[in-house]
């Protein structure tokens, strides 16, 4: 209970580090929760167009993030499907995903134009994402008991962005938590006017 006096004018050694420790702990950052969180709002307000554009981004953000000028090649954003949307060690999808399919339908999005609008979409994309620090209320993300009453085409809708949804909170906590290009992005990201 009785704690010793400590000045405040006298500086205190730096903490540091166990033995073996990195550095640098690893944040969450809130940009890129917000806009996972989004779309699982657009899910549960039924806006299907809106949320699949959305999520069909995703795989083109993570791969700008980990660029140091922002690019988001197409043969980069396939390399990232094929690795993050199949979760590992998955033979089989016991939801009956067929991650291939939603890789290629990535892939097919990501090549339809030029270079150059490749990276018109990749900055809107990016843009998009930046913008989600300036909201303040809290999204609530998709209902699965609004799940039940689905037709197939909505129901394959909610399929795909769940799993670009996953393969993209996988990536962060698995990879670009402890990328420095990453953060340094995030945060280059958050301070853009």
């Amino acid at each position: 209970m009785n704690e010793p006096h400590v000045n405040p004018t006298t500086p205190r050694p730096p903490a540091l580090p166990p033995t073996g420790a990195r550095c640098a702990v690893p944040t969450a950052s809130r940009m890129f929760a917000k806009y996972l969180n989004d779309i699982g709002q657009l899910l549960d307000e039924l806006r299907w167009e809106a949320a699949s554009r959305e999520a069909h981004d995703l795989p083109r953000i993570a791969v700008a993030l980990t660029d140091a000028q922002l690019r988001a090649p197409a043969a980069e954003i396939t390399n990232w499907c094929q690795q993050w949307i199949r979760p590992p060690g998955a033979d089989s999808d016991a939801h009956g995903l067929d991650h291939e399919r939603i890789c290629q339908s990535v892939s097919e999005r990501v090549t339809r134009g030029d270079v150059a609008e490749s990276a018109s979409l990749t900055m809107r994309a990016l843009r998009r994402l930046r913008l989600r620090r300036h909201v303040r209320n809290a999204p609530r993300g998709f209902s699965p008991a609004r799940a039940d009453n689905l037709g197939p085409e909505d129901a394959a809708i909610l399929r795909n962005c769940e799993a670009l949804l996953e393969a993209a909170r996988r990536w962060y906590a698995r990879s670009a938590v402890h990328d420095p290009t990453v953060q340094a992005n995030l945060a280059r990201l958050a301070v853009l006017r």
